[in-house]
């Protein structure tokens, strides 16, 4: 059934019928001309040889020799009947009237009854039964009647009639011949145009299957040019476009790669939407927006939800008014800032491009320097009140005794060393964050340099009733580090940890060098940090104590600088801690330290 479908099958079987038509149409056109040149060449040599007999008749006195000169002209497939008069006629050899020509026949039968009445030669197709031309099983017989004048006085005839059998055997022959050349001209068509159809077709097959390959993505495939004809110009044109194919797709890929490489390195999220408002484009940072929307939704979106409302309102407007719009949303505790602008294809608007940016370190940073700012303030507006105040009472001589004196000094003088330690807490936080603190890594003895620590806290720790412990292995050995700076975030954790725990508390300082590197745990028993607190303990300015009491208020700035000390050491630092069951501060410096 393949066959009947393909270019071959399709050409062959058109040339096919195409000839055959022609060649039927021939055959029946020669069988129709050669049956009538057959029959009209009979009718002519039966008449020539009737108006022979009749001359020979009318010329010879001698009757009988006349006869006899006449039976010597026709054949043995032919008879003859003379009418001289009604009652004078002779057949011809053979031919005695059993199932010949009779004179009642010709007497009975009005058209060659003509030939005799009307004096004119007739000629008939019909059996001897009567009947005109049959298509029966009777015999047909061809008839030529031609007058006949051996008197003046007599009208007479001479019949001739020959079975059209003969004819017709003739035709047959001539019709077994044109039909063996038709059949002939048949198995010859069909061969050629079998041939010929594969001829042409080859070259289109080849292209068949390298269009195939080229649908396949194999651009390298080349039809041969097997003819320099239209089909050998198609093979040409079939590889150039090949090769121009894969040249622009190759453009193309490039070109996709290095948006998808610009888009994916983009710290800015990209979404690109259809004009129904379908997601079709995005980036990581985009898809990270959407997750945390899909969280915020409790991992559910209803259909044609596939974006947060104020987005979706925002595309409608960018459609409507054509022009770039932005907004600032906040979710999951970040904010971000979206900016849409409308999409072109020529004349009208296709779709948007939506840039989102997460803003929270930004807007963090603003409240940094708004808290910064308010927070110095508040730090310095304290020691400064005090200053002026005990100042003013110098000046008002206020204090009458000696006493009352010095301790408005010491006051005076305490609150001078507290923006002191401010102004230089700030100072080096500064240069930390600004990357120029300088590290002076050296083997350090660690356990000389906790022993050295703890020494320095029990005094502090045995005026608040607080236990000062140190737990550690026997043997700690050397570790590569900057002592001095180590020691200030020792210092800081122990002294928060002081400051924070009542009295008869614990404090342990536990020390572990671990293959990695060394990992040391401050904990106390102390009030703890409210959860919600935790993430920001290590911000600049950060105090548990609300109320900012000078009891137990430092600057802010301990952790901070704790934290960037740490990073430095390219180690990490982490608290965990419970209300009314104590705080632990954990960190962790690796033993390579580039």
């Amino acid at each position: 059934m393949m066959f009947w479908r393909s270019v071959v099958g399709k050409l062959w079987i058109t040339i096919l019928l195409l000839v055959s038509f022609v060649l039927f149409t021939l055959t029946i056109l020669l069988l129709e001309f050669f049956e009538n040149y057959h029959v009209r060449e009979a009718e002519q040599g039966l008449t020539q040889i009737a108006s022979k007999i009749a001359f020979i008749m009318e010329s010879h006195k001698d009757k009988e020799l006349a006869r006899e000169i006449s039976w010597e002209l026709i054949d043995d497939n032919t008879n003859v009947i003379i009418i001289e008069d009604e009652d004078t006629h002779w057949y011809s050899p053979g031919d005695q009237g059993s199932k010949s020509l009779t004179y009642k026949f010709i007497e009975n039968h009005p058209e060659l009854y003509k030939t005799i009445t009307d004096d004119k030669t007739v000629s008939q197709r019909m059996d001897l039964n009567g009947s005109n031309v049959t298509n029966g099983n009777s015999e047909e017989m061809f008839i030529i009647g031609t007058p006949l004048h051996v008197d003046n006085k007599k009208q007479g005839a001479v019949f001739l009639y020959q079975s059209l059998n003969e004819v017709r055997e003739t035709t047959k022959q001539t019709t077994r011949f044109i039909l063996l050349a038709a059949g002939i001209a048949i198995v010859l068509t069909t061969i050629f145009a079998f041939f010929l159809s594969t001829r042409i077709t080859a070259p289109l097959r080849k292209m068949r299957q390298a269009a195939f390959e080229v649908a396949r993505g194999k651009f390298d495939t080349k039809v041969p040019m097997l003819t320099h004809d239209e089909i050998g110009e198609l093979a040409v044109a079939f590889n150039q476009m090949a090769r121009q194919l894969k040249f622009n797709l190759n453009a193309l890929n490039q070109e996709k790669e290095q948006l998808s490489s610009v888009l994916s390195s983009m710290a800015d999220g990209v979404i690109t939407l259809s004009r129904d408002g379908t997601v079709l484009v995005t980036n990581p940072p985009a898809e990270r927006f959407l997750q945390a929307w899909y969280y915020q939704q409790g991992m559910q979106s209803k259909d044609g939800e596939e974006l947060p409302s104020e987005m979706t309102e925002l595309f409608q407007n960018v459609v409507s008014i054509e022009k770039e719009q932005i907004i600032e949303i906040s979710m999951q505790g970040r904010s971000w800032v979206i900016l849409m602008s409308p999409l072109y294809n020529q004349t009208y608007i296709r779709g948007a491009v939506a840039v989102i940016r997460d803003m929270t370190e930004e807007r963090r940073l603003d409240k940094l320097r708004e808290d910064f700012i308010a927070n110095v303030s508040h730090e310095l507006r304290t020691p400064i009140s005090m200053l002026q105040g005990y100042s003013e009472a110098i000046i008002d001589d206020i204090a009458s005794t000696e006493e009352e004196k010095r301790e408005i000094a010491k006051v005076i003088y305490d609150e001078s060393l507290r923006m002191g330690r401010l102004v230089n807490d700030l100072l080096d936080l500064a240069r930390m964050q600004a990357s120029h603190i300088s590290l002076n890594i050296e083997e350090a003895e660690i356990t000389e340099l906790v022993n050295r620590i703890i020494r320095k806290f029990q005094g502090p720790a045995k005026e608040r009733n607080i236990k000062l412990s140190l737990v550690k292995p026997d043997s700690l050995g050397a570790f590569q580090l900057d002592p001095d700076r180590i020691e200030q975030v020792l210092t800081n954790l122990i002294d928060n940890a002081l400051r924070h725990t009542e009295s008869e508390g614990n404090v342990t300082l536990q020390v572990d060098l671990q293959e990695g590197g060394l990992l040391i745990d401050v904990k106390d028993s102390g009030s703890g940090i409210p959860e919600e607190d935790l993430p920001f303990v290590f911000e600049r300015f950060y105090k548990a104590d609300k109320a900012r009491t000078r009891g137990r208020s430092g600057t802010g700035l301990g952790l901070a600088i704790v934290k960037n000390i740490i990073d430095a050491h390219q180690g990490h630092i982490s608290v965990h801690s419970k209300i009314n069951e104590g705080t632990t501060f954990t960190f962790f410096i690796p033993r390579k330290i580039e």
